[in-house]
């Protein structure tokens, strides 16, 4: 029997979220239907996509080559809902559009290649900068809608805030670390361990913060602005890190593999979403930019 979309979308959520607990949760549905859905893909491809641990599951090599496959699949089939919009829908346009970093390389480019395919005269125009610039130019009328973390939006006053998406922090630790054989790691845990620092965003700040209310402060090791140069770093043993699921990849650009563990203890999550200026017009292609976006992120 062929997989069904819907196993597609089970199994996707389990990996992004490293557990079936964690995909039943953002999902809405019962532990039982995603480990029924996975067992029937792995027994439909002939393959094993997870390694079941006490923690949780851990994408096998298989498992991430099919990953690709499974959300080009999904989204190629909400690009077809797209497909047949009427004229006064397919219309130009312009959309002034804002990104930070981090969101960029890891939310905007699914997004940005549906919104081009179902509203392809719209002329885009796209700015990435600091959130703080960016709610500087939503509230100054010069960008229409911004893709962004939203956890770290201050005036709300002056803007429409929509969430779509929560990453919690997770520990990122290279093969074999003793760490790793815990369920759950404490973040006393962590004494004298090297850490690797991503300066990114806001996640530079939620970090510090997060250091200074610890009695003992873990050894920062390096810091980077660059995601892939972190995964390299713990993949080679050279420290760990603290860092959202949403930029976890399961293997290095070397093909090291890096694995994570839940942190207890009060953790700061990140939350990715749109803001646009409240009170003022929003245009038609805004309109359906913001349609799209909610279509596509997985947690909203």
């Amino acid at each position: 029997m062929a997989f069904t979309l819907r196993q597609l979308q089970f199994f996707v959520a389990a990996a992004e979220q490293g557990s079936v607990t964690g995909a039943a949760r953002a999902l809405s549905i019962s532990q039982s239907s995603v480990t029924e859905a996975i067992r029937a893909l792995e027994n439909d491809l002939g393959v094993q996509l997870f390694d079941r641990q006490a923690w949780g599951l851990e994408i096998t090599h298989r498992g991430s080559l099919f990953l690709r496959h499974a959300r080009q699949i999904l989204s190629d089939v909400s690009n077809a809902r797209f497909a047949f919009r009427d004229e006064v829908e397919q219309a130009g346009g312009r959309l002034a559009l804002g990104v930070t970093s981090l969101v960029a390389g890891y939310v905007l480019s699914d997004i940005l290649s549906r919104f081009r395919r179902a509203y392809p005269k719209v002329e885009l125009s796209v700015i990435e900068d600091s959130g703080e610039y960016l709610q500087h130019l939503l509230i100054g009328g010069e960008l229409d809608v911004a893709v962004l973390l939203t956890s770290s939006i201050r005036d709300r006053m002056a803007l429409h805030v929509e969430t779509l998406l929560v990453s919690p922090y997770r520990l990122w630790l290279p093969l074999g670390h003793p760490l790793g054989q815990a369920d759950s790691i404490a973040m006393e845990q962590l004494v004298g361990e090297p850490l690797i620092q991503l300066m990114v965003d806001e996640i530079e700040e939620g970090m510090r913060q997060l250091m200074a209310a610890m009695e003992v402060k873990p050894t920062i090791a390096f810091r980077t602005r660059s995601v892939e140069a972190v995964r390299s770093l713990v993949a080679t043993g050279a420290g760990m890190a603290i860092l959202p699921s949403l930029v976890y990849r399961p293997w290095s650009l070397e093909g090291d593999r890096i694995e994570i563990r839940d942190v207890s203890g009060d953790l700061p999550s990140v939350q990715v979403g749109l803001a646009w200026r409240r009170g003022a017009p929003v245009s038609q292609p805004a309109r359906n930019f913001v349609k799209v976006a909610q279509s596509t992120l997985p947690g909203r």
